[in-house]
C-alpha cells in the first residue's frame, strides 16, 4: 500500500501490507466512514484484501472474494489495525479464510472468506432476481450536503425520488430504497473486489420508515456473483422484517449489462420514535 498515492482511493485506502505470514497492517481511512466509525461495507473490503494476500501466500489461485460474512464484535475507529489471516483450506474450486481485524489489542472485526475466480464473460444459466426500475439519474436526488456521511466525497449516489421521500420529513409505509451508484474515488471503477463496499453503499431501508440515527450493522455477508461492467450500478434494498430493535435488509446490485453482479444481507440495530415503533 503505497503512501504516495491519493488516499481518497478505495484501493489505497483499503489496502493491507504484510507485516509477517498471516499477518497484515492496515489504516483506516478517515473518510470511508459514517459517525466517524469506518463503514461496514469498507472494512469488509480490507478484510477481503487480506484475505485474499493470505491465500495467495498459501498457494492458492483464486483471484476474487466471492462471499464475505462479517461481524462487527466491537466499534473499530481510523486509524491502524491489525488484521490476522487464518487460511482454512486451499482447493480447486474454492479456499476458505477466516479474518480477524484488531486495534488496541482488541478484536473488533471478523470475517469468514470464500475465494474463487469469477468471470464477466458467463451468460446466468438462471437470474431470478429483477434490476430495479429507476428514473433517469438527472431526474434522481443527489447525496450531497453537509448532513451527509464522509463516504459521500467518494461515493455518488442518484437516489430514487420515490424512495427517498424520508428526506423531506415524509414517512413511507414500504421500506425500500433505490438508486445509481458510482464509485467517485479517482479512479471510478467497479470490480469484483470493491463490489463488498457497494454492498453497504445505500441509506438504510428503514430510513422511509421513520427509523432515527445510525443503524449500526451486526452481521453482513455479501456475495459477488460477476465481475462488473460500467460506471453505474444500480441498486435497491429492501426491509425483510423488523422486530424489537433489529432489523434484517437485502441489498442487489445490477451493472450496465443489467445483470445481478452482488448480492447481500444484513442484520443491524434499528430505533424508531417510541410512537411510531412497528
Amino acid at each position: 500500500m503505497s503512501t504516495s498515492e491519493n488516499p481518497a482511493i478505495l484501493r489505497v485506502a483499503g489496502g493491507v501490507d504484510e507485516i509477517a505470514p498471516g499477518r497484515y497492517r492496515a489504516n483506516l481511512s478517515e473518510i470511508y466512514t459514517v459517525m466517524g466509525h469506518p463503514h461496514g461495507g469498507y472494512l469488509q473490503s480490507v478484510l477481503a484484501s487480506a484475505a485474499l494476500a493470505g491465500a495467495s501466500a498459501a498457494g492458492a489461485q483464486h483471484v476474487h472474494a466471492s462471499a464475505v460474512t462479517t461481524n462487527y464484535v466491537g466499534a473499530s475507529e481510523p486509524g491502524p489495525a491489525e488484521v490476522g489471516v487464518d487460511v482454512r483450506r486451499v482447493g480447486r474450486g474454492a479456499s476458505f479464510a477466516h479474518v480477524s481485524l484488531v486495534q488496541h489489542d482488541r478484536l473488533v472485526v471478523e470475517s469468514l472468506v470464500v475465494l474463487s475466480t469469477l468471470s464477466d464473460a458467463d451468460t446466468p444459466r438462471y437470474q431470478d432476481a429483477r434490476m430495479p426500475e429507476l428514473p433517469p439519474r438527472e431526474a434522481c436526488v443527489a447525496s450531497s450536503g453537509s448532513n451527509e456521511p464522509s463516504i459521500a466525497r467518494v461515493l455518488e449516489q442518484r437516489l430514487d425520488p420515490t424512495s427517498a421521500t424520508w428526506r423531506n420529513g415524509v414517512v413511507s409505509d414500504r421500506g425500500e430504497t433505490r438508486a445509481w451508484l458510482r464509485l467517485d474515488d479517482g479512479e471510478a471503477s467497479w470490480n469484483a473486489w470493491n463490489l463488498h463496499f457497494a454492498a453497504d453503499a445505500m441509506p438504510p431501508a428503514t430510513f422511509p420508515l421513520g427509523s432515527t440515527g445510525w443503524v449500526p450493522t451486526l452481521q453482513l455477508s455479501s456475495y459477488v456473483r460477476r465481475i462488473p461492467v460500467g460506471e453505474w450500478l444500480r441498486a435497491r434494498q429492501w426491509c425483510v422484517v423488523i422486530a424489537g430493535d433489529l432489523v434484517d435488509e437485502r441489498l442487489e446490485l445490477f451493472d450496465e449489462r443489467d445483470q445481478l453482479v452482488a448480492s447481500s444481507s444484513q442484520l443491524a440495530m434499528v430505533r424508531f420514535p417510541a410512537r411510531d415503533a412497528p
